[in-house]
């Protein structure tokens, strides 16, 4: 994922900062808790395609 890019993009919800975690390859939300997938490289920024991040999840990936 392009630096730059990612700099850019904000969650759709909050427009709050995202992390990218590149094993999964996902967006990270920990303030709504969503992971916004991409996709052959596109970030797919749809909430109805995010996943849905486990209370667990959120605090370890809040704190990364």
């Amino acid at each position: 994922m392009d630096k730059q890019l990612l700099s850019m993009l904000v969650c759709p919800l909050c427009q709050g900062k995202l992390k990218y975690d590149q094993e999964q390859q996902e967006l990270l939300c920990t303030f709504d808790g969503l992971a916004f997938p991409i996709r052959d490289g596109v970030p797919v920024m749809l909430e109805g395609e995010a996943r849905r991040m486990s209370e667990e999840e959120k605090l370890d990936k809040a704190q990364a």
